[in-house]
């Protein structure tokens, strides 16, 4: 044996790829994070206060799809986590969709700016940081903001998502389903909220009344109800959410000419104040995706990871179907190669039977200032795997970019309980310039695709037109009553192709049969979402 080479001692613990000096109990927790396959690093293990730079703490890529939770108290670092996790993914070839609620993700397409806290913050974790940007598109809700529009139509949007827009109540959500499936059925396409005003209007008029006998099941109050709430929505302003040209969700599963992960960065801020609105509308993306999707089972990688920010806001005030319907598309998802991170405040504002999915969690600071939040703390703590760690202790001492990790490792099974110093981001921490976000965005090969909104013939203009062709009709025969005194009648004129479809004894029929048809023809997804045509 050469003097060069050195044999360690019995009693040095020993983990690869480390140093020989870690203490016992950090060894067991490293140990448990050395992966053989593609992960993506997190940071550094932090044990009794000392950071511990050869101990990583990762994520293998290919349990990404399992789901995952990114929570903690407000200022203690979940964006930052998310940019970190995004741009791996993105560098691995996978794409990201990030919902950008403050206005400061843009950052991620442009390269870091090095100073003290970084470099300092590399040097405790062994990073070795270099500024980098990644490929990134930009989106807006109807337009409203800097970004290519994402719309979608009332149709494809289906009604158990419009109801938890519109915030009504169970009763009024199956009447609503009820109304969407008249409009199926009649081929009246509903593309935007005037088209459904119409419908709805249509139906409770004394012409329409007859149409609600035979759905059966809707009183014309309920009908009245959702009226309301449709004019009231669209006088909030709410019309340019839905329309066409409607997003198409494959958009999201692109890759740059470089191999990388496209990250799709949805801007929020304009519509802070319409949460229930874009909560939801992030929930149609996942559904959307979810129809499409073809089965891929366990892959290597992921084939979009999917980061629900503000994730409370769509649990808040739920019914029990939207609920369920939430849990089935999470649950199923994954078979289909997309991972959900919900990011909010603490597990509590997660449904056990949606946070019983989430396999990796990397929970940031949480305060217990009052009893609700130490009862919270306790709630969280109870959430985790049996830890070395005094997790209550732990959890409020924390400090920005620090946070306790639990992972799925690549057999599946929670890897040890690990306080974490996090990495830093390689891209820009704030937002990017405006001019900058304007001139990418004008610049996506999606800009001339989206922007310019379509108005088509749907069913606000059939039933219009029906109306007009009525009145029309109800006048010339009352001017020709005169003249036709003492002639034979004339046939009747041959009724319009609307009117053909309203009165057929097909339609009738299947009407007294709706609670047979009504589960296949609106349940066709999970949401009641309709299949787009692509």
């Amino acid at each position: 044996m050469s003097d060069s080479e050195t044999v360690p001692q019995a009693d040095t613990p020993q983990v690869p790829g480390s140093a020989p000096a870690l203490p016992e109990g950090a060894l067991k927790i490293a140990s448990g994070y050395a992966f053989a396959g593609p992960a993506l690093d997190l940071g550094a293990l932090l044990w009794d206060g000392r950071c511990l730079p050869d101990a990583q703490v990762r994520i293998p890529l290919p349990m990404l799809n399992r789901h995952g939770l990114v929570a903690g108290a407000t200022g203690t670092g979940k964006t930052k986590t998310l940019q970190l996790i995004a741009e791996q993914l993105s560098a691995q070839g996978v794409p990201v969709f990030l919902a950008d609620v403050k206005g400061d993700v843009s950052g991620i397409s442009a390269p870091g700016q090095e100073n003290d806290r970084v470099r300092g913050r590399a040097a405790e974790v062994h990073q070795e940081w270099a500024p980098a940007g990644f490929p990134s598109e930009f989106y807006a809700l109807g337009g409203m903001g800097h970004g290519i529009p994402v719309r979608a139509t009332i149709t494809s949007f289906g009604p158990v998502l419009l109801s938890k827009v519109l915030q009504l109540n169970q009763t009024q959500e199956q009447s609503l389903g009820l109304i969407f499936h008249y409009a199926d059925q009649k081929g009246l396409e509903l593309v935007d909220l005037k088209d459904l005003r119409a419908v709805v209007a249509f139906l409770t008029s004394d012409e329409g009344k007859q149409e609600l006998k035979a759905l059966g099941g809707i009183s014309t109050a309920t009908a009245g109800v959702i009226l309301r709430s449709l004019t009231a929505f669209e006088a909030q302003g709410m019309s340019p959410f839905f329309g066409e040209p409607e997003f198409d969700t494959s958009e999201l599963l692109r890759t740059a000419s470089d191999g990388r992960g496209t990250v799709s960065v949805l801007e929020l801020p304009a519509v802070q104040d319409k949460p229930q609105l874009f909560s939801t509308f992030l929930m149609w993306l996942l559904a959307d995706l979810f129809h499409d999707l073809p089965e891929v089972g366990d892959a290597d990688q992921p084939k979009l990871v999917f980061f629900f920010d503000e994730a409370h806001l769509l649990f808040n005030d739920a019914s029990k179907a939207f609920l369920d319907s939430i849990t089935q598309t999470v649950r199923l998802i994954r078979s289909k190669g997309v991972g959900v991170f919900f990011v909010t405040q603490t597990p509590k504002d997660v449904p056990a039977d949606v946070l019983a999915q989430l396999g990796n969690r990397v929970q940031h600071a949480l305060r217990a200032f009052t009893p609700d939040d130490q009862k919270a703390l306790r709630a969280t703590v109870k959430t985790f795997p049996n830890s070395a760690y005094d997790l209550e202790e732990v959890l409020t001492g924390l400090g920005t970019g620090e946070a306790v990790v639990t992972v799925l490792s690549e057999k599946g099974a929670p890897t040890p309980v690990a306080v974490t110093r996090l990495r830093a981001p390689e891209s820009l921490m704030g937002p990017v310039d405006a001019a900058v976000l304007g001139q990418a965005v004008k610049s996506s090969p999606l800009y001339g695709r989206y922007a310019q909104a379509v108005d088509r013939e749907s069913a606000y203009e059939k039933l219009t037109a029906r109306e007009a062709a009525r009145e029309a009709a109800t006048a010339g025969r009352q001017e020709e009553k005169p003249a036709a005194r003492g002639r034979t009648a004339a046939p009747a004129e041959e009724p319009s192709v609307v009117e053909q479809v309203v009165g057929s004894g097909v339609f009738k029929s299947l009407a007294r049969s709706l609670g047979t048809q009504l589960g296949r023809e609106i349940t066709r997804s999970i949401f009641g979402t309709a299949k787009r045509r692509r």
